[in-house]
């Protein structure tokens, strides 16, 4: 087990007055309508362009975290990725849109999310009447940049605005020297976007998990102890439900998997370890996150704060207010999740009826053979 310092939690803990925005991250900073966007890289460089923007914990996850928040009617235009990418809304109405011209769209709100998938075009616009905020998620450390809309990158020439092979912008109207075309990255030619595949509204609704969508279940050994129970909702692959019933609508590899964690006011999620690295990303405030064996170190995480949690770190939860909270978890790899809780619960769960069968997850403590049982 690794235990942690109250200090180093508390670096680990970006609350929002942490976040820090960057209005010249991408190449279509200029372009009127796109122009008041901003950019927030919380964990990880994300897919930024510029070298001023801030990143807040910039130590290798798995993935990326970042954030956007954008005025009413502003977009950010179309662009591929290499990676997965993932839209969680926090806050407003945003319209998404896809395809080789952003012809086709849907609408995220509060509670949705939505992955996009790789190498195709896609863009959004704040189709809501407030600022909205979207938090996003890219698989890997190393994103690979992106690739602008050719009519994008002509555009954004017009304004002095260039991206090079590296992914860096360069802006003429700072004293940036004209780069060169062989400098710069080439536009795909029309035939390429032509032959990049289409996916129909029908497909796109497949990778959409809206608040209606949610399976809340209970989801830990410690479902039948006093305080406990609580649910988990899958959102994309492997996580760390140990509930054999729970499918996660999303299944393709993204390189990290996604969870709603639903705890009750009074309610709590007893002690465990991860041999992954976790984020969460509460909805709400009133969550404590608790380390170490002796619960010696807490943090409280408010609403849209974001909390990592180094893998091997013994860790519970806790729901400190007097309303439900929903948290997102987003835990590295694409593989089943193990978590691990203390031997005491696991004790106190097989005396109220409940073990972990060989496959980690929660059965009927009478129907598992001594040999096939799981011990944390």
């Amino acid at each position: 087990m690794t235990r942690i310092s109250q200090t180093e939690a508390d670096a680990r803990h970006i609350k929002r007055s942490d976040y820090q925005s960057c209005a010249v991250a991408f190449i279509d900073c200029k372009k009127p309508g796109s122009h008041l966007k901003q950019n927030y890289s919380i964990i990880g460089p994300g897919v930024t362009s510029s070298k001023e923007q801030v990143i807040n914990l910039p130590e290798a996850h798995g993935f990326n975290i970042g954030a956007a928040a954008m005025p009413p009617g502003i977009t950010n235009n179309l662009h591929i990725h290499f990676t997965a990418e993932v839209f969680m809304v926090y806050d407003g109405e945003y319209t998404f849109r896809w395809g080789p011209n952003g012809e086709n769209e849907l609408v995220g709100r509060p509670g949705d999310i939505i992955s996009v998938p790789t190498w195709i075009y896609r863009g959004f616009v704040n189709s809501g009447t407030g600022d909205g905020w979207i938090f996003t998620t890219l698989g890997g450390d190393n994103t690979g940049g992106v690739i602008f809309h050719p009519d994008i990158i002509q555009e954004a020439a017009g304004f002095g605005l260039y991206l090079s092979k590296d992914n860096v912008l360069i802006d003429t109207s700072k004293g940036d020297p004209v780069p060169s075309a062989e400098q710069c990255i080439t536009p795909m030619a029309a035939e390429e976007v032509a032959s990049l595949r289409a996916y129909s509204p029908e497909e796109m609704r497949q990778r959409v998990v809206s608040t209606k969508d949610r399976d809340f279940r209970p989801a830990f050994i410690d479902m039948g102890l006093p305080d406990c129970g609580a649910e988990i909702a899958p959102v994309i692959g492997h996580g760390i439900t140990q509930n054999r019933d729970h499918t996660a609508r999303i299944s393709n590899p993204h390189g990290f998997s996604m969870e709603w964690l639903r705890v009750q006011p009074g309610q709590r999620v007893s002690p465990f370890i991860l041999d992954e690295k976790m984020v969460v990303i509460p909805r709400e405030s009133g969550v404590r996150a608790v380390m170490n064996d002796h619960g010696n170190v807490s943090v409280d995480v408010g609403a849209w704060e974001t909390f990592s949690i180094p893998k091997g770190v013994l860790r519970g939860f806790q729901n400190t207010g007097a309303k439900t909270v929903e948290l997102l978890l987003i835990v590295a790899g694409d593989h089943q999740k193990r978590p691990k809780f203390r031997g005491d619960v696991i004790e106190a769960a097989f005396a109220k009826g409940h073990a972990l069968d060989a496959q980690g997850y929660v059965a009927a403590a009478h129907l598992i053979p001594s040999y096939g049982m799981v011990a944390e």
